[in-house]
Order: structure tokens, then sequence, then C-alpha cells
């Protein structure tokens, strides 16, 4: 334990890459994770599940990432989403596609891919410790060793793949920008991203675990300028909203600003076509009243929520109904508007925003342009991307473009 070519701080799926890489070129590499199993938060994501990496070319990848895409040129095109998945099918984790290109093992089981990376490290002749990196120690400007509660490692390079501040409980608390700003880098402000939207609106508790699909969500500030748009999935909770629509836009929310969500709950359906459809129910339930003459065209929740922000007497018999109701029945369920407050806390973040500014880091090889031999990989970057898997193959990509070039 007092020596070693390389040590990885941080067991996560960067830095289990990373580590297995750098062994699997002849270095002798030590793994460092608080956590007495490695890949900790790996096997929760995905609702258990773990959206592996998506099916995407990754020419796509790009279009995915809102912040510093550039950077990760070298990374992605070294180790692709397809790399990856054939990477776990000689693992023994076969993999599917689901829609918008998602990947998940067959299984359905994110601990099969957490076993497999584990597995992976150990087979590749990695040292693992439990342990608490507190420190990284550097001379004339190199990497010299780490500092641990076990005592102090002496070694030619280290890689940072500490994660952010997400899901603090899994060990994401931040350690990585402490190492890397006491090394003369730039922290660029951490933030939660993929993190849920917070609202007062009483719709949001009413609606609390109903799911809608095929839905179009357009973000606004408060002026009615348009921030963003996403189409997919969305989730009443009872503090606001989530779900991957949700967490896509969080990306775009204004700093210290609150904005209005705008559901549209028909996309595929034009005004003239929707008006055609509505004046077809009514037809069909004239004698009813509004709330029951809604039930083919709405979940059954949502009928009296859509009719109080339309503001129309639910119990108002339907031929009885007049043109200017009808449009505004329409305009409502192609603008259902959710005014929110902001985002969640950052610990219930998917993924960490900010991090280590890249201007810092040398794309090509994940190597700090500040400190010699010290290396950077994963979510402890300030590169964050939507959801869909393409957070995680970021953090395969990086850690595996660090254990290179650092064992080289």
């Amino acid at each position: 334990m007092k020596s070693f070519d390389i040590v990885v701080i941080g067991g996560g799926p960067a830095g289990m890459f990373a580590a297995a890489t750098a062994s699997n070129k002849g270095k002798s590499v030590l793994l460092l994770d608080k956590n007495n199993i490695l890949g900790r938060k790996l096997r929760i994501t995905g609702k258990g599940r773990c959206n592996i990496t998506n099916a995407a070319d990754v020419s796509e990848f790009f279009d995915n990432i809102p912040t510093n895409p550039k950077f990760l040129y070298s990374a992605l095109y070294g180790f692709t989403g397809q790399d990856m998945i054939s990477f776990l099918e000689r693992q023994g984790v076969p993999c599917k596609t689901e829609r918008g290109g998602r990947v998940f093992p067959v299984s359905d089981k994110a601990h099969d891919v957490a076993n497999a990376l584990s597995d992976f490290v150990k087979k590749s002749g990695v040292t693992v410790c439990q342990a608490k990196a507190k420190d990284v120690a550097y001379k004339d400007g190199k990497i010299c060793g780490v500092i641990t509660d076990k005592g102090k490692i002496d070694c030619n390079a280290v890689i940072i793949a500490t994660g952010g501040m997400s899901y603090p409980l899994t060990g994401s608390t931040g350690d990585g920008y402490r190492f890397a700003e006491k090394a003369g880098h730039t922290i660029i402000s951490p933030r939660g991203a993929l993190v849920p939207m917070e609202s007062d609106d009483i719709v949001c508790a009413e609606l609390k675990g109903l799911t809608l699909k095929n839905i179009s969500v357009t973000m606004t500030d408060l002026n009615g300028k348009e921030l963003e748009n996403e189409f997919g999935e969305l989730l009443f909770a009872h503090f606001g909203l989530t779900g991957p629509v949700i967490l896509s836009l969080s990306s775009w929310v204004p700093k210290n600003q609150d904005f209005i969500i705008f559901i549209d709950l028909k996309p595929a359906l034009s005004d003239e076509q929707l008006d055609a459809r509505i004046l077809r129910d009514f037809a069909k339930f004239s004698n009813k009243q509004l709330c029951n003459a809604l039930v083919e065209l709405l979940p059954k929740s949502m009928i009296e929520p859509v009719l109080k922000k339309a503001e129309l007497d639910s119990r108002k018999v339907v031929n009885t109904i007049t043109k200017k109701e009808r449009q505004a029945l329409l305009y409502t369920l192609k603008n259902f508007n959710i005014k929110c407050k902001g985002l969640r806390p950052i610990e219930e973040a998917i993924v960490t925003g900010g991090g280590v500014c890249v201007k810092e880091v040398n794309p090509s090889t994940m190597e700090s342009k500040r400190i010699k031999n010290l290396y950077f990989a994963g979510e402890v970057l300030d590169v964050d991307a939507y959801t869909g898997g393409f957070n995680l193959q970021i953090a395969y990509s990086t850690g595996i473009l660090a254990g290179e070039n650092a064992a080289n």
C-alpha cells in the first residue's frame, strides 16, 4: 500500500474504467473508494435498471450535451456507446434498446452492470482499497502521492473520478472539487442537472403520481420568452414536476427566476384537428355534463384540473357550451400551464452540473494543464448531458481516456 504507479480516486464507472485501463497497460494501480462496494451510485441509476448508454450514433451525442460538448470529442469518439454495449456483451451482460435509443441490460438490473465493471477491475489486476482520500500531494508542479485516512500513498499519477454532489449518500460529496481547487483549478459552481422542478401550483399535488406520455412541453420565462422545449414523458409529484422531459428542461432553467411550463396534451393534433375531435365528443355526449364528456380525451384525474384552468363549469351540460367556452378548452389542452419556482436540491439531481473548468484540462488526454500527471474523469468535470444514457457514456469514455494517458 506504500507505492503505486497510479492512484484512482473514486470507484464509480469513470474510476473503474480508468483504473482497469491503466492496469491493463502494465501499470500498478490502486483504486480508492469510500464505499465497501464499487459502483454504489451506478447500482441505483435508472430506478435500479441502469440506462447504460444510448444507441445513437456518436455524432448525435453532442446534440444531447448542453455543457462543453466539444471538450468530449476525443473521449466519445475513442470509446463509443456501441463500444460499451460490446464490452458488456463480452462480460456476459446482454443489452436491449428501448424508446429514445436508451440502452438497458436485458435483466433490467443495474447490479449486473456494476458487477460486470467491478469484476473487470479485479480481473485487470487493480488493487482496490476502501479508504477516504483526504488530499492529493504534489511537488514542483507534479503529482507525488495521495493522503488517505489510512496514510500516505506514493504514486506518479492521480486520476480524480470522484463524481459530483448528487446522491451524497453514495459518496458523491464534492471531494474532487476541493482537490482540484487546491491544485490551482477553477471550479464552476456546482448545480443540479437533470433535476425535478418545484411548483406551488395545487394541481401538481392533485395529480401526484400521474404520468403523461407523448406530450410536448415548452418552458418560458415570466415574460413569455421561450427557453426550450421537449417531447416525451412527464410525471406529476407532490412537490411539482419530474420525468424525462422535465429533467432535460432543467438544464435550461433561468437562475434565481420563476418560469412557466406549458404542456401540450395533444401535440399530434393541430388546433383545427383537436377542435374537430372535441366537437365529435360533444356530439356524442351532448346531454352529459362537461366533466363526463372528456373521458375519451383525457385521463380521468386530469379532467377537473383542465376545466379549472380553462375556467369552465364542469357541471355545465355539453349542449349549452358556447364556441368561446370550447375555444377556452382547446387553448388549455394545448397550453396546460404550471408556474414553477425553481429546481429541487442538488442532492436530488441525477447528475451535477458545474465542476472542474474544462479549459484547464487537455481534452485529448484528460490531464490537468496546471499539475503534471493529474487527470480527471467523469462527473467531476464541468460537462453534463440530457437524460438518455449520455452522462454515463461520458463517464466511461473520459475514464478510459484518462487511464490510457496516465499509463502512457
